[in-house]
């Protein structure tokens, strides 16, 4: 199970690899990097992919500092406790209750 204080840790210590996807998404967005590393220092975890290959990862909920939300997914590697943004998003108030749980189609 990831922990999101791992997450925030490898923030912190500059442990991070971001995909050209989540690179692309975050500029589609309007999301600066600045404002998804402190959505996470905020956020709660609220989807774990404990079997996604080669890491398990995890589906985060933060804010930014206008208190909209953010979705970034988030894989996590415990050997060298670096963290790899997968992608990133404003989440679809039609998909979501509260942000947190999916809406069933």
């Amino acid at each position: 199970m990831i922990k999101i204080e791992s997450i925030i840790e490898s923030i912190h210590a500059n442990r991070v690899r971001i995909t050209d996807h989540a690179d692309e998404e975050a500029h589609n967005e309007g999301l600066s990097f600045e404002e998804i590393f402190a959505s996470v220092s905020t956020g709660e975890i609220i989807e774990q992919y404990l079997d996604d290959r080669p890491y398990p990862s995890c589906l985060i909920l933060g804010k930014n500092l206008k208190h909209e939300p953010i979705h970034s997914v988030w894989a996590y590697n415990p050997i060298t406790q670096a963290s790899v943004l997968i992608t990133v998003y404003r989440p679809d108030p039609n998909k979501w209750i509260d942000w947190r749980v999916r809406r069933k189609s």
